[in-house]
């Protein structure tokens, strides 16, 4: 049985509706842990099925660090104006702004890493692996975690999001997709430092 206090809880927690809340926790057994494995895996699906939707409209939203020395610019699409005009859909997209302020990533997806960028990457740590004191395969198991490990810290969507480091920016991104029933993606970013003049 799912008592209003669980359900209202779980809606303030994501945000997402309140059928979709309640299900989760049925399905839960009215464990509030177990209801966002649920959302979280349903987020997920639901990404998937609207992969192949067109983005027709969006946001370009700007941040600002407080000295002014340092700045973001992201465009979040998004299939309608309905929820591009969304005061949530807004602080989305600054909230993505201020983590690319935050932790300068240089690619938005591993899908979108050249394959001279992994070959740098590679090359960078073969040394190193080499020299250590294991069976090649364990090497070579090794070499790709650093590989892996290193091109995921500068990957946008790969990223910890600054605001909630148990969740990444793609993860992030998938929830809200659950939550606006619409297909989001980040389509561009850049930041800008005094620093690196």
């Amino acid at each position: 049985m799912v008592t209003t206090d669980q359900l209202k809880k779980l809606r303030e927690m994501t945000g997402i509706s309140m059928m979709q809340c309640k299900k989760a926790l049925e399905d839960a057994n009215g464990d509030i842990e177990g209801a966002l494995v649920y959302l979280k895996k349903k987020g997920i699906e639901v990404a998937a099925k609207k992969s192949d939707r067109e983005l027709n409209s969006g946001i370009v939203q700007a941040y600002i660090h407080s000295n002014g020395g340092l700045g973001s610019m992201v465009e979040l699409d998004c299939e309608t104006d309905f929820v591009a005009r969304n005061e949530e859909f807004k602080a989305l997209a600054y909230d993505i702004a201020m983590h690319v302020a935050a932790t300068n990533p240089v690619h938005l997806s591993s899908e979108k890493i050249s394959d001279n960028v992994k070959m740098d990457t590679k090359s960078m740590f073969a040394d190193e692996v080499a020299l250590m004191n294991k069976p090649e395969e364990i090497k070579a198991k090794i070499l790709q975690g650093k590989i892996d490990s290193y091109l995921a810290e500068k990957t946008l969507l790969l990223q910890p999001f600054v605001k909630n480091p148990d969740e990444t920016v793609g993860g992030l991104i998938k929830s809200r997709i659950q939550k606006f029933g619409e297909k989001i993606e980040i389509r561009r970013f850049v930041r800008f430092s005094l620093l690196d003049k």
